[in-house]
């Protein structure tokens, strides 16, 4: 991989979830599929802990891109993606945590602070089980593969920069 060019924006990914409880499992398994294919200035993340501890994360890069599960709603396997750039957070937005602390708490939290990332999107994908030691299910796993490609162009979309010096792995 190459060094980018100066004038590109820091992009992180950060994944959240808790692999021990199931779907919620389904950030690192996309987070592992994108090693090795994004440009050595692009910091993925995997956190399973206390989403209150996330708030160097955010605020130390230009863009942000959230990889979470999202609470059943009918349709496992489901990919959103959700702009914050454009618009606040839903107040009713659910992504399952296995934390009283959210996603959407921690984001409205490094907003108030003035620390959030300029640029935030979210890829939520939905659950159906979140049981503690519950495997994850085929369908939210199936998604993995299309939200890291999804996850691959956001991050060069929002880098600003061309996919010279990708590695493809």
């Amino acid at each position: 991989m190459i060094d980018p060019p100066a004038a590109t924006r820091s992009v992180r990914v950060i994944g959240i979830g808790n692999p021990d409880r199931g779907d919620d499992g389904i950030s690192a398994l996309v987070t592992s599929r994108l090693a090795g294919r994004l440009l050595s200035d692009v910091c993925v993340l995997t956190r399973s802990g206390d989403l209150m501890m996330i708030g160097d994360d955010v605020a130390a890069a230009d863009a942000l891109i959230c990889i979470d599960a999202s609470a059943p709603m009918g349709a496992p396997g489901r990919i959103r993606r959700i702009d914050l750039t454009t618009g606040k957070p839903e107040r009713d937005m659910s992504f399952t945590s296995s934390h009283a602390f959210g996603l959407a708490d921690a984001i409205a939290l490094a907003e108030a602070l003035g620390v959030a990332s300029r640029h935030i999107v979210v890829y939520a994908i939905e659950g159906a089980s979140f049981d503690a030691g519950a495997a994850m299910t085929e369908a939210v796993a199936a998604a993995a593969e299309q939200v890291a490609d999804c996850v691959i162009a956001e991050a060069m979309r929002l880098r600003g920069g061309s996919q010279e010096g990708l590695s493809h792995a």
